[in-house]
């Protein structure tokens, strides 16, 4: 993930767009793709950043006057943190995966044969 939260939500811009451009090409380009299952993997792509856009901005709850030294509330607010971000990313990449089954699902069984046909000549 990224170093801070502008370049954090970049790249979940990045990979969507990315991922809903994959889906606009195949829906054009691929001959028999059913366009509402194309069109639902979009909205879905769509919701996963919005929700995921939301988490990137979050405030530690306590302040420091809750600790009894700035150490302890620099560590008990970088441990927060942690889990926060950790949490995102694992949720963002766990949906990520599943959206790229369904991509993988929504390919008619003859471009899917094509595509192994492809890879076996490389």
């Amino acid at each position: 993930m990224a170093a801070n939260k502008r370049l954090l939500k970049k790249e979940i811009r990045s990979i969507c767009g990315a991922l809903a451009g994959e889906c606009v090409i195949a829906k054009i380009t691929v001959p028999g793709m059913d366009p509402e299952k194309i069109n639902a993997i979009i909205y879905e792509l769509a919701d996963l950043q919005e929700k995921a856009l939301s988490r990137v901005s979050l405030d530690f709850p306590q302040s420091p006057k809750a600790y009894d030294s700035a150490l302890a509330y620099n560590q008990a607010r970088k441990k927060y943190f942690k889990a926060a971000y950790k949490s995102l990313k694992d949720e963002f990449n766990s949906r990520v995966e599943a959206i790229v089954k369904e991509m993988n699902a929504a390919l008619p069984a003859a471009q899917k044969e094509a595509n192994k046909e492809a890879l076996k000549g490389k």
